[in-house]
């Protein structure tokens, strides 16, 4: 029994391939929603920073944050940076659009910020993470 796990130990034990799929994950879920923002532009998060006393310039970060910071990812360039910057988007969203939510559950008793959280954690680990060895940085 103890080869049979010291085997599978082996044939399991590839974090970097891990890292990878990490990255490609939560680059590419992230991008449909900066693809949104490219097509439909960020205008309509103005007022919601305004009503936080925020400039409407800020809005422009959705692009760094869904555009910038998943390509980076996805490609292993400025890693570390990009999944801090990625993990921030998700403050600024949860601030600005669900933040009302944070102590509410969904219908079938999920948390109604898991996705969030869920993306600000991808973020957090990508940063801790770093890209792993296939990347065009090679971290």
């Amino acid at each position: 029994m103890n080869k049979l796990i010291a085997g599978f130990d082996r044939v399991v034990d590839h974090p970097d391939f891990a890292k990878l799929l990490l990255r490609l994950v939560f680059g590419f879920l992230m991008l449909f929603h900066g693809s949104f923002k490219l097509m439909n532009g960020v205008e309509w998060i103005k007022p919601m920073l305004s009503a936080h006393g925020l400039p409407g310039f800020v809005a422009y970060g959705a692009y760094i944050g869904e555009v910038i910071a998943p390509v980076l990812i996805i490609l292993g360039v400025w890693t570390r940076l990009a999944g801090l910057v990625y993990a921030i988007n998700l403050v600024f969203a949860v601030a600005l659009v669900a933040g009302g939510n944070f102590f509410k559950t969904t219908d079938v008793g999920a948390w109604a910020l898991e996705t969030e959280a869920f993306y600000f954690f991808g973020g957090i680990f990508i940063m801790l993470l770093g890209a792993g060895k296939y990347s065009l940085s090679r971290q």
